[in-house]
C-alpha cells in the first residue's frame, strides 16, 4: 500500500514513450493522476499509448517529437506547460544501444553517430527545454535514464557506454548548478528485456564486455529464455535466483522517485535481477 502521494497532479514529460520503458512509464504515473506530455518519434506508437491511457482514464496528451532537434524538444515541453500548467518531471528515456566493437565500424559507424545524438544530445536538449520553465516555476525533477554501462568501459560498447557516462556527469552537473530548484535523478538499467533496445543492437557479440566470466553461463540462459526451456523459477521474481529483470521492476523505481516530498531527491536508482549475470 503507498503511504505518500506525490504524484497525483504533477505534469510529467517523457520521452520515447511511444513503447517499451517510457511507455510503461507513462501509464503508471498517468494512473497514479499525473498528467502525461509524451513525446516519441514514432506518430502511431505514440498516438497508441495516448488512446490507451485516456481508454483507462487518465490524462495524456502526444507530440511527435526527435529528441534530437531543441526546437522539437521546447515544443514538447511548451505543450506540457500550455495544456497541463506547467512541468513538474522531465523524464528524457528516449535512447539506442548500438553495441559492436571498434573493428565492426564500417557497420557501425553510423548507428554510433545516432547513439550520440540520441542517447546524449538528446538527453542535453531534454534538460535544456525543461530549464527554464522549472526555474520559473520555482521546483522539478528531472530524471535521466542511464544505464549501467556508464559505469565502466567495457569491450563492445565503447560509444554506448560514452554516451551513458556523459548523461550521469550532465545529470550530477544540472543537481549542483540547480541546488534547491532542480532536483535530478540518474536511473541505471540493468540488462532487461522487453524495452525494444535489443533491436538497436549492432553486434550481439558486445555483450560480453559486460558479463565477463559469465558469458557463458549467461549465453546459455538466453538461449534457454529464448527458446522456452527455462526452469520458469528463474523467471519469477519471487525467487532470489530470479534471471531478468523485467521493465516493471525499473519503472516502479522510477515512480519511487517521482512519488516524493519535494525537498527529498533520490539521486540515483538501480535495480537488478538478483541473479542476473551482469558485471558492472
Amino acid at each position: 500500500m503507498r503511504v505518500a502521494d506525490h504524484i497525483a497532479g504533477k505534469s510529467i514529460v517523457i520521452t520515447g514513450a511511444g513503447g517499451g520503458f517510457g511507455k510503461l512509464v507513462a501509464q503508471k504515473a498517468a494512473a497514479l493522476g499525473a498528467k502525461v506530455t509524451l513525446g516519441d518519434i514514432q506518430g502511431e506508437a505514440l498516438d497508441a499509448t495516448v488512446a490507451e491511457i485516456r481508454s483507462a482514464g487518465g490524462t495524456a496528451q502526444g507530440v511527435v517529437t526527435d529528441v534530437t532537434d531543441l526546437a522539437a524538444m521546447k515544443a514538447l515541453v511548451a505543450a506540457a506547460v500550455t495544456h497541463h500548467g506547467g512541468i513538474d518531471v522531465m523524464v528524457n528515456n528516449a535512447g539506442v544501444m548500438p553495441l559492436a566493437f571498434f573493428a565492426d565500424h564500417g557497420a557501425a559507424y553510423d548507428a554510433w553517430v545516432r547513439c550520440i545524438d540520441i542517447n546524449f544530445k538528446g538527453v542535453l536538449n531534454g534538460m535544456v527545454a525543461a530549464y527554464d520553465p522549472m526555474i520559473a516555476g520555482g521546483k522539478g525533477q528531472v530524471i535521466n535514464v542511464s544505464s549501467i554501462y556508464g559505469n565502466f568501459p567495457t569491450v563492445g560498447a565503447g560509444v554506448y557506454g560514452a554516451t551513458k557516462a556523459a548523461v550521469n556527469i550532465l545529470g550530477e552537473s544540472l543537481r549542483l548548478e540547480s541546488r534547491g530548484k532542480i532536483k535530478v535523478t540518474t536511473v541505471k538499467p540493468t540488462g532487461v528485456a522487453g524495452t525494444g533496445l535489443a533491436g538497436t543492437v549492432v553486434n550481439m557479440d558486445g555483450l560480453a564486455g559486460i558479463l565477463g566470466l559469465n558469458a557463458a553461463e549467461a549465453n546459455a540462459v538466453f538461449a534457454q529464455m529464448a527458446d522456452g526451456s527455462i526452469d520458469p523459477a528463474r523467471l519469477n521474481p519471487e525467487n532470489i535466483d530470479y534471471a531478468n529483470l523485467e521493465p516493471r521492476f525499473i519503472a516502479d523505481a522510477v515512480i519511487h522517485a517521482i512519488d516524493q516530498p519535494w525537498g527529498v531527491s533520490i539521486g540515483e536508482i538501480t535495480v537488478r535481477g538478483a541473479g542476473d549475470y551482469y558485471m558492472l
